[in-house]
């Protein structure tokens, strides 16, 4: 039988080989095959475009997503504080990492709790949808939600990450009739997160059908968690075997696509390789609303909260810059703009 790690540890590793090894997707996000048109004569002021939005009652000053990364360990709650800092000042929302250490250990809530330094930020909670399979219920959600006092809830699906690890949850059957039931009686939106892996247009509908109020595709492109777990492998078999998956998924890009063409309305968060204001901009021309981005902010935090500011500005300012140049004055501007050079 295999050795069952503790859910605190498992995140102390993943922190860990994230900002120490090579954990990319061997899949791109698919973003380099668009272009926006120049435009040189935008007939806009630069300081005047506006990067605000409205999502889930909350004002943005830029549709930036710190995305979900930690949570349940002591360097995990100074990560997280730097986060929000960062978030509050910079009006731009933010996703806590899985909260299943905190239910499991409530000696761990404190590494999740940052309204003491981020009282305005639109604030998700996290945890793994697949827990609905293994006694979690509405009471457990209500409690991540009450403990982050989050605006909304993410729940994550994270198949494949599962399946490679020797201590995963591998049992997904059932579980949309489940995520109905939450949809319907928690209190706060249910957003639908993947990990890195992309979101189809079936499996979207079903999600729709369900009740889920937004789907961030966390696309492949960006960090590979089999990748993470072949580092984390005690043995040679495991490596192996989380290894081959390192090219699995559907792009960021085409899964924003796939899922806008099905589902005109749904509310769509990009993310899954997002490095730059420019992939971000992109993003909201193919369908999305929000970009989210982990590891730079990650690699940030464990500076300084001043080195996530940094990142926030810079990536905000390229995103303005983009804008400008495509003569997009708004994000609703940029939503309809073609993008078209597809290369």
């Amino acid at each position: 039988m295999a050795k069952v790690t503790p859910t605190s540890s498992r995140k102390s590793d993943h922190i860990r080989i994230n900002l120490e090894e090579d954990v990319a997707s061997r899949i791109t996000t698919g973003l380099e095959r668009y272009r926006f048109v120049h435009n040189a004569l935008p007939e806009l002021n630069l300081p005047e475009i506006d990067l605000s939005i409205e999502i889930f009652g909350k004002k943005l000053k830029a549709p930036l997503l710190i995305s979900s990364m930690t949570g349940g360990s002591k360097e995990a709650a100074q990560i997280n504080q730097r986060l929000a800092e960062a978030a509050q000042a910079e009006g731009v929302a933010m996703g806590l990492g899985s909260q299943r250490a905190a239910i499991e250990d409530k000696r761990l809530v404190t590494t999740y709790r940052v309204r003491n330094v981020a009282p305005d930020i639109l604030l998700f909670a996290n945890l793994g949808a697949v827990q609905l399979n293994y006694g979690y219920g509405l009471d457990h959600l209500r409690r991540a939600v009450d403990m982050a006092e989050a605006d909304a809830i993410m729940l994550h699906l994270n198949p494949l990450q599962e399946a490679v690890q020797p201590e995963g949850d591998t049992n997904f059957s059932g579980l949309l009739e489940k995520i109905e039931i939450m949809c319907k009686q928690l209190p706060v939106p249910v957003v639908i997160k993947e990990v890195g892996w992309g979101i189809s247009a079936e499996t979207a509908k079903q999600l729709a059908r369900a009740g889920v109020q937004a789907i961030d595709v966390a696309g492949a492109g960006g960090t590979s968690w089999t990748q993470v777990e072949m580092h984390r492998a005690t043995n040679e078999s495991q490596a192996r075997l989380a290894g081959a998956f390192a090219g699995w998924g559907i792009s960021t890009s085409d899964s924003i696509v796939y899922i806008r063409e099905a589902l005109r309305t749904m509310r769509i968060f990009a993310s899954g390789g997002l490095r730059t204001g420019q992939d971000i901009a992109k993003c909201i021309a193919l369908g999305a609303e929000l970009g989210g981005m982990a590891s730079p902010y990650l690699k940030a935090a464990a500076k300084s909260t001043e080195a996530v500011l940094e990142t926030i500005r810079e990536v905000a300012m390229e995103l303005r810059v983009t804008m400008f140049a495509a003569g997009a004055a708004s994000i609703p501007d940029l939503q309809r703009l073609p993008m078209a050079v597809r290369q």
